[in-house]
């Protein structure tokens, strides 16, 4: 399917330096920022408080999140959990507040907020011993919502979410590298990690820069990127290959010319596809789904970009060519034969 075909080959290769060194200066930026103002982890990463809140009604988690917010304990998380009835609250851990107090000062606001008020309920645990809970009850004994449970996430545990993250993403590069070397050849294998690489780091740069919480759904949205980048990278890859058996008069500059005009009607509408899918999730998605759409939206647009421009350019500077792709037929005829391989 296409929307368009250009008849004649954009002399894109002409501009490559240009292309390079923009995304040269746009990558070092991204370094920069995440050298200098770092990344504002979650507390998946960093640890906090988790709490889980069941509400009588269904639950209205933008009510939640404003209760929360307001009482400034840094940036929180709040979603849905299991039924319409259950939230999930994640918050940081601070140095001045011990987890006990932090939950229950949480808790007295959330059921403020339902018109109860704090009360202690005496119970029995498993083990026989007496245990005082607290719970919310409105005057007519009524109770609103319900502390279901509360833990803490501790650093180690983040410490060992941010190894886990690291190893898959280095997982993943090496698998992507090992398929492009096998599907086409080691030159291919570098530009495309190379511009692959560049998308993770610009990202990664953005939520730097403005200070965006990198949590484990920002994690997930880059591996996706990684992927969705390559899959364009190969598409290219794979027109050039053919370019070089097709055209044997063009050299290797109009051979990628060609590559990436004849594909150029099919990135616009297989990512313009993605992208309106994805600011759909960006705009109606919520507060959960919006740094996940925000990673995916810079990944799909910079991936368009190194894709294209990135990834073939580095190809052409590493010097690929026909013989790179293009197996030369074996002259089984007798070696010791004059005529072998004479053309009438």
């Amino acid at each position: 399917m296409e929307l368009f075909r250009i008849k004649r080959d954009l002399p894109l290769m002409k501009h490559a330096l240009i292309f390079n060194v923009i995304s040269f200066l746009t990558f070092a930026a991204a370094v920069f920022f995440l050298v200098t103002r770092s990344l504002n982890f979650s507390i998946e990463f960093t640890g906090g408080t988790v709490m889980e809140i069941e509400y009588a009604k269904t639950a209205e988690i933008d009510k939640t999140r404003h209760v929360v917010e307001q009482m400034n304990f840094g940036e929180v998380t709040v979603q849905p959990f299991g039924s319409s009835h259950d939230v999930m609250l994640r918050l940081p851990l601070r140095g001045d507040i011990k987890q006990t107090e932090q939950v229950g000062r949480v808790f007295a606001e959330l059921c403020k907020a339902e018109s109860g008020s704090i009360s202690q309920r005496q119970t029995v645990s498993d083990k026989g011993e007496a245990i005082s809970k607290q719970v919310c009850l409105t005057p007519d004994g009524a109770e609103p919502v319900k502390l279901s449970r509360s833990e803490v996430v501790g650093p180690a545990v983040g410490e060992e979410l941010a190894h886990d993250a690291g190893l898959a993403l280095g997982m993943t590069v090496i698998g992507i590298m090992i398929y492009l070397a096998f599907r086409f050849e080691w030159k291919f294998a570098v530009a495309g990690i190379i511009a692959n690489l560049h998308d993770v780091v610009i990202i990664l740069g953005f939520f730097a820069y403005f200070q965006w919480e990198f949590s484990l759904a920002v994690l997930a949205a880059i591996l996706a990127v990684l992927g969705y980048s390559v899959n364009e990278s190969v598409v290219i890859f794979d027109r050039v290959r053919e370019a070089f058996r097709k055209y044997r008069k063009l050299n290797t500059h109009e051979v990628i010319d060609h590559a990436i005009t004849s594909t150029m009607s099919r990135t616009i509408i297989t990512h313009g596809s993605t992208q309106l899918m994805v600011l759909s999730m960006l705009i109606f998605g919520g507060p959960t789904l919006h740094y996940f759409a925000v990673a995916l939206t810079i990944g799909i647009l910079f991936g368009i970009y190194s894709s294209v421009f990135v990834a073939a350019a580095i190809a052409m500077w590493l010097g690929v060519k026909r013989e790179d792709l293009v197996k030369t037929p074996i002259n089984k005829e007798d070696p010791d034969d004059p005529n072998a391989g004479a053309v009438v």
